[in-house]
């Protein structure tokens, strides 16, 4: 086997590999036998079909397969001789006739080099938090709020009521929807509809009407009104009271504390909340860790195509989310995701490197408890554990996730860090 090197730009590598006919004719010869002695074929004992019959039968297919393995492992191969390590797919593209030799060659990108990485002189802020009586109180009262039903009142609605609301919109002299109305219902204070409706709602009992004045976004889902100021009519058509269920042994038992005590259930309730308070807090640290090695390593330069692949997958991602949200939408520009993308690559190659550096490996445990952590937000937590075990994709994806955060855990553990305290619901905000 021949193979070159050539540089493209600093990061840019171009292997030229060549291959002796005869190692592809090798590989074809010996998948076609064995073929043959597993093949069942009409008018043939198993075990016994001719070579040549297989052939004819299969050898375009045995041939295409036989290559593919061939590239892959001759390119794992000269990887391995010129002592390069690329990051990301490499684009590989056949060259020449394949019955005199095999040739191709590999274009892909390398990491680039780091220097020293002292995460020792790395300064960090990590987050401290603790479950206080009162987020306890905070989540008991969420909790009722979940099972609360609702009675129907004669009254005038108030914020917390549940109202069912009729509305038609206007603009342009032209109504939306054309015929009939639009139903929907809220809980005044929500949110979920539009602000200047949830304000109008406020006093107005079943079967009153008023007129309000609602700026639409240019992003919404009718585009007759995206981006434009509608006169929307609003009628009440039932209002309702909220009833919440009293924290007694009934209510305590429905979420399994088999005692039916408070004692036992606020317990039960701390417990919950400090796991959840635990992932949120190394996640944060995750986060401030990535980000002060992203910044320490600033003046390095990354792979391009690593960083537009990585920008296009955040806008797919994007695109895939606005559409389970239900918005028509065929495609996201990757432009806005370049910097995010490029802050991405930066933390995952440092985070490599200093895995490599330091000869860390993948600690099973940590994978097992993530699979558990996952599985036990599902109705059948077994299923979900199965799922993963069974899926080399997923579980590949997994294993990735966990061998960053434990290299991270193992950066943070050795920096310079500044305990910053902070409150229960500060920490488990989403945008750390």
């Amino acid at each position: 086997m021949h193979v070159s090197v050539e540089s493209i730009g600093s990061l840019g590598r171009k292997l030229s590999v060549s291959v002796p006919a005869d190692r592809l004719e090798s590989a074809v010869g010996s998948r076609l036998r064995e073929l043959s002695r597993t093949a069942r074929l009409n008018g043939f004992r198993p075990g016994k079909v001719p070579v040549k019959i297989i052939e004819q039968r299969f050898g375009a297919q045995v041939r295409s397969e036989a290559y593919g393995e061939l590239v892959r492992e001759t390119f794992g191969e000269a990887l391995r001789t010129q002592n390069l390590q690329p990051v990301g797919q490499p684009e590989i593209n056949a060259e020449g006739d394949a019955a005199q030799e095999l040739r191709y060659t590999a274009t892909f990108e390398v990491a680039p080099e780091f220097g020293e990485i002292d995460v020792s002189a790395l300064a960090i802020q990590r987050p401290v938090a603790q479950v206080e009586e009162t987020d306890i109180d905070t989540m008991i009262e969420t909790l009722r709020q979940q099972r609360r039903s609702w009675n129907v009142v004669e009254r005038a609605a108030a914020a917390g009521d549940l109202v069912n609301v009729e509305n038609v919109a206007t603009v342009d002299g032209r109504r939306f929807p054309e015929e009939g109305v639009e139903r929907g219902v809220t809980v005044i204070g929500s949110g979920m509809l539009f602000p200047a409706i949830e304000q109008a709602l406020v006093g107005m009992a079943a079967g009153d009407e008023k007129t309000v004045e609602v700026s639409f976004p240019a992003d919404w889902r009718i585009a007759e009104l995206a981006g434009k100021t509608a006169q929307v009519s609003v009628k009440a058509s039932k209002v309702s009271e909220p009833n919440l269920p009293a924290v007694d042994e009934a209510f305590i038992k429905s979420f399994g504390v088999k005692s039916g005590q408070l004692e036992h259930f606020r317990n039960e309730v701390r417990s919950n909340l400090a796991r959840e308070l635990k992932g949120a807090l190394s996640a944060r640290l995750r986060v401030e860790v990535a980000q002060k090695l992203v910044a320490a390593f600033a003046h390095v330069e990354l792979p391009p195509r690593l960083i537009e692949a990585e920008a296009r997958s955040l806008a797919a991602q994007t695109a895939e989310n606005a559409r389970r949200q239900g918005q028509q939408v065929d495609t996201v520009d990757p432009a806005p995701f370049m910097a995010a993308a490029k802050n991405r690559v930066a933390a995952g190659l440092i985070v490599g490197e200093v895995a490599r550096r330091n000869n860390l490996r993948l600690d099973p445990k940590r994978v097992n408890e993530a699979i558990t952590l996952i599985a036990s937000t599902y109705e059948d937590p077994q299923q979900v554990v199965d799922l993963y075990r069974n899926d080399p994709n997923l579980m590949q994806g997994l294993q990735a996730r966990v061998m960053e955060e434990q290299v991270i855990d193992w950066i943070a553990e050795r920096a310079k860090a500044t305990d910053v305290v902070m409150p229960f619901t500060e920490a488990l905000r989403q945008n750390a």
